[in-house]
């Protein structure tokens, strides 16, 4: 073998352990400063922008439906509290998915698709309902129509409106025949913001908060 071949076959040889630390300092430094979708970080991201989005499509699907529609009317003008909620709560509201009747006969499609979708999930439920209470449209007020509890750090939210028409009825027992319209002043959670000949009663933002247990 010459000279010349000897030479080459140690440049061949210095480039081949050169080509190997090189893969190897990759790999490591990769290693120590990639973030995986496995990560903690990324993975609660995740879940929260799902739950968020189920949350979403819930809110529009039983607005299209008038299940939302017919959960926000279920008051009970007698003594100013959603129908059937619990007794015993300080306040209108449903308080838990396993209250006097549960979440679905008090609210109907919207308290079965709440039970279905994060109930029996185990995830939590807030349901605020965001209105004006003066006929100015400037004080705005928030009905609580589901309290489950304080959300943890980790709780996600999403809203829809609602138009409420004047003659849209209650759906609270014996309460069916009574349209917005219909009821004296105080006697519905929201206050008519409506004037003249506009036949909406009034907006209603309704507000989901969920959150796992």
């Amino acid at each position: 073998m010459s000279v010349t071949d000897d030479r080459a076959q140690a440049h061949t040889l210095e480039a081949f352990a050169a080509a190997i630390l090189l893969v190897a300092g990759l790999t490591f430094a990769l290693q120590a400063t990639a973030v995986t979708p496995l990560s903690a970080s990324t993975s609660n991201q995740h879940i929260e922008n799902q739950q968020r989005a189920v949350a979403s499509d819930l809110l529009a699907t039983s607005a299209e439906n008038g299940d939302l529609e017919a959960a926000i009317l279920r008051w009970n003008p007698d003594n100013g509290t959603f129908a059937e909620s619990p007794p015993e709560v300080d306040g209108a509201g449903y308080t838990r998915a396993d209250g006097p009747h549960g979440f679905d006969p008090a609210l109907g499609g919207f308290g079965e698709a709440l039970n279905r979708t994060f109930i029996d999930r185990q995830i939590a439920v807030n349901v605020d309902l965001r209105h004006y209470n003066t006929t100015d449209r400037i004080e705005r007020r928030t009905t609580a129509l589901i309290d489950m509890g304080e959300p943890s750090n980790n709780a996600v939210s999403a809203t829809r409106t609602v138009a409420l028409a004047d003659d849209a009825n209650l759906t609270a027992p014996d309460h069916g025949e009574s349209t917005l319209a219909s009821l004296s002043d105080g006697d519905f959670y929201a206050t008519e913001t409506g004037t003249g000949s506009d036949p909406v009663f009034a907006y209603v933002e309704v507000r989901i908060v969920v959150w796992r247990m």
